[in-house]
């Protein structure tokens, strides 16, 4: 018996030895000539992109295990530097912030990650990324060599480090190498500023591969000389090894570090879809090359709260982008198979290795419909206002210590007047109230800022409610990114002064004052409550058919935001954020009133016709 005894913990302790040597495992990871290497021996990455942030936490698996089912090897991740550092100094590495978590669990999956943590994303996600406190310095220049926003970016990269530089394949993790920048040639060409961001990700920790990616065109300008530049939004092979041999002393290996099987939606517009079977032939011939490929995306998931970006040009007015980020990608906003995942599962399984076979794909997700949620209580914005903060000229959000939701501008005009009433760079929506009675809607997409108001008494209150409807993501637009009215209010070309301004940033919707629903026909904005209770839970969407424009919190989470212009008209709600028994819920809404109930569908609804 005692030799059994210590047979036993003999074995116990050997398994538990060989358990940690194998998770501490080192490997090497290297560039070849035409292919990576992966402990010497060639390794085609077949990636997909996905972001924690983008996902309930609680389905983060789920999402790994349909990556292996389509073929995956390999997950590509943005880390948004907004979501981890949302206050200066500030860092928060938990719940659906978790980077190192997701990339764990990865890990565990089988799944290999190229981690890109820039710190600039683009990614139709707000401000690129970046945190909308560095705007609070206006003289900041985000993206430069500007010496206040390389401090912060360093102090960033010091504490992802931490978090991220013991998960790089060479101390025994799965983090197989790491992007610096992003696109940076769309933006500029300062190799100086490049390296620059080199050598902070090397003080950061994250030894082994660094790489860049860029567009065809603007690889010249974004590559950074010695390190790999990998291509995006480019898959005819020929062209693939020729731009990337062109950059990189003639050799590769290859690598699409973007490949778009889809696209993100914009507000006002039509959902957006690929032709898969097309995709599904690129996709074929891209990995019969041997080029590596990561495919953006594979899952997005849905940009929650505030988050959403928006894009601008010289030439195409501002765009805000939507709360769902389905893509039209293989595996959809709650994390089903689409018909497109199965033809690039078809595809992937022709190019493994002989005697390889694709795990069964994860059964269809459990949906619900919800009917008749009661929205009994409402309360009205303008009876909420607290205390606020006072000022001869209008303040930005910034000014005012505020990064998103809205801002309530309030001030008198003494005399009756009639005339142009314009707002200078309003920043990005606003509804425009006399004595409480609406008068106009503002809308940056539409180039609108002004608005002809009649009829005014002496003492009339003027109340303008500004919304940050997304700050832009992409392009030159980049560092104009101050929210709020951020300029001047003029009537009949002479400023408006003397402002009363009141913060709404709903980073919760604690504190709000409600009283009995009742019906009402004015135009105000207010929230409307309600409770349901379950006695079983599974994904459903939020139908907002009805509604005009705000955002919902279920149980303390933001859902995101709606918007009956469309094309997207339901909001996804995960089974994870619902509860058996009891469930509360908010929504705002700035447009539209008498809200009496809401109900939830066991569908989505995100290709509705345009509704202007």
């Amino acid at each position: 018996m005692l030799m059994k005894k210590l047979f036993c913990s003999f074995f116990a302790i050997t398994l538990l030895i060989n358990i940690c040597v194998a998770q501490k495992a080192k490997h090497t990871f290297a560039l070849g000539d035409s292919t990576f290497l992966l402990d010497g021996k060639p390794l085609q990455l077949i990636s997909g992109e996905m972001h924690c942030t983008r996902i309930p936490r609680a389905y983060w698996r789920a999402r790994m295990k349909m990556a292996k089912a389509m073929g995956l090897n390999t997950i590509g991740t943005y880390v948004f530097w907004n979501a981890e550092e949302p206050e200066e100094g500030k860092f928060d590495f938990t719940g659906n912030n978790d980077i190192a978590e997701f990339v764990r669990i990865a890990k565990e999956e089988g799944l290999w990650v190229v981690l890109r943590p820039s710190p600039y994303a683009c990614a139709e996600w707000e401000f690129g990324g970046y945190p909308w406190w560095l705007l609070k310095d206006k003289t900041l220049k985000v993206r430069s060599k500007d010496p206040k926003f390389l401090k912060y970016y360093h102090d960033y990269i010091m504490q992802l480090g931490k978090q991220l530089s013991p998960l790089l394949v060479t101390n025994g993790g799965n983090i197989l190498m790491v992007q610096i920048e992003n696109e940076y040639g769309s933006y500029s060409d300062d190799k100086d500023y490049l390296d620059i961001n080199r050598k902070i990700f090397r003080e950061g920790g994250f030894s082994g591969l660094l790489f860049t990616c860029d567009g065809p065109s603007q690889m010249p300008r974004g590559y950074l000389p010695g390190y790999l530049p990998a291509v995006n939004g480019e898959d005819n092979p020929k062209a693939v090894k020729t731009l990337i041999n062109k950059y990189h002393n003639g050799k590769g290996p290859y690598y699409i570090a973007e490949w778009y099987p889809g696209w993100f939606d914009s507000w006002g517009s039509a959902h957006n879809h690929s032709n898969a079977d097309e995709d599904a032939r690129k996709l074929d011939t891209v990995l019969a090359a041997g080029i590596s490929i990561n495919l953006y995306m594979f899952h997005g998931g849905t940009t929650r709260g505030f988050m959403n970006g928006a894009n601008m040009s010289r030439t195409e007015p501002y765009s805000p982008q939507t709360s769902s980020y389905d893509y039209d990608a293989p595996v959809d906003e709650a994390g089903n198979a689409t018909a497109k995942f199965y033809k690039f599962r078809s595809v992937i399984e022709k190019h493994l290795p002989a005697g390889v076979k694709l795990p069964p794909v994860p059964k269809k997700i459990k949906t619900i419909a919800i009917n008749n949620i009661v929205l009994n209580s409402q309360s009205a914005l303008f009876s909420n206002l607290g205390k606020p903060v006072i000022a001869e000229h209008p303040l930005c959000f910034e000014d005012l210590n505020q990064g998103y939701g809205f801002v309530l501008y309030r001030t008198t005009l003494k005399s009756a007047v009639n005339g142009l009433l314009k707002i200078k760079q309003l920043r990005d929506y606003a509804t425009i109230y006399l004595n409480g009675k609406r008068v106009s809607i503002l809308d940056r997409r539409l180039r609108q800022d002004s608005v002809q108001i009649t009829s005014t008494e002496p003492n009339t209150v003027l109340d303008i409610l500004v919304e940050n409807n997304g700050r832009i993501n992409y392009g030159p637009y980049l560092t104009d990114n101050r929210q709020g009215i951020t300029e001047k209010v003029t009537l009949n070309n002479d400023e408006l002064t003397g402002w009363k301004m009141y913060k709404f940033p709903f980073g919760t919707t604690t504190g709000f004052k409600y009283a009995a629903n009742k019906d009402t026909h004015e135009l105000q904005p207010a929230l409307y409550k309600g409770s349901f209770t379950l006695t079983k839970t599974g994904d459903t969407f939020l139908d907002l058919h009805g509604f005009g424009k705000g955002f919902v919190f279920l149980n303390g989470h933001n859902l995101g935001k709606y918007w009956f212009i469309g094309p997207q008209q339901t909001l996804y709600i995960p089974a994870s954020w619902l509860k058996k028994g009891v469930n509360q819920m908010v929504v705002f809404d700035q447009l539209k009133g008498g809200h009496k109930t809401i109900k939830a569908l066991d569908h989505p609804v995100l290709n509705e016709g345009v509704k202007q």
